[in-house]
């Protein structure tokens, strides 16, 4: 009989946590993360997340008419297939779960961190608890998302997720502060 494709988490071979003086780098749970695209509110996108079991998952603006569900509860099929039906004819729903990483980045040296490598202004005056910004990290596309006072969340696409993780292990070896 064939192997079959089994899943591993693309940052398992990594330490999962890498803490130092300030900076604490965590590779996340690979929950849940899909693409919402259409004419709906967050509030309401909220509402139709709660019916269909998606209520621990955080909603953060991706563009124009366009929000990443992210969460760390695994996607079942019949969650999504709910979301997707209630959601139908207002916005399009696609799962990248498996195609996007998230990375948590917390403690008090965190902004000095990432402000090594995105020009995103991070101050909590502009960019406030559950904002979001798409932006580079040196040449890699990610999405930032500030998930509390010290703490960040990024997601990066699954093939530069460990690249990522070496630069911004570097990067926090100068940043503690």
């Amino acid at each position: 009989m064939p192997d079959l494709p089994q899943h591993r988490p693309v940052l398992a071979g990594t330490a999962h946590n890498v803490t130092g003086p300030g900076i604490r780098l965590e590779a996340l749970p690979e929950g849940h993360l899909l693409h919402v695209l259409g004419g709906t509110e967050p509030a309401a996108l909220a509402a139709e997340l709660t019916k269909a079991g998606f209520a621990e998952s955080s909603i953060r603006q991706a563009g124009f008419r366009q929000w990443f569900v992210a969460g760390d509860a695994p996607l079942s099929s019949a969650g999504l297939e709910t979301l997707t039906a209630a959601l139908a004819g207002k916005a399009f729903v696609m799962d990248q779960s498996h195609g996007r990483v998230r990375i948590g980045i917390s403690g008090r040296s965190a902004r000095l961190l990432l402000s090594k490598g995105t020009a995103v202004d991070l101050d909590p005056a502009v960019f406030q608890e559950n904002s979001s910004a798409m932006t580079m990290i040196g040449h890699i596309s990610v999405q930032i998302a500030r998930t509390g006072d010290d703490s960040f969340e990024l997601t990066v696409l699954r093939s530069f997720a460990e690249s990522l993780w070496d630069e911004l292990k570097d990067m926090a070896a100068g940043a503690e502060g």
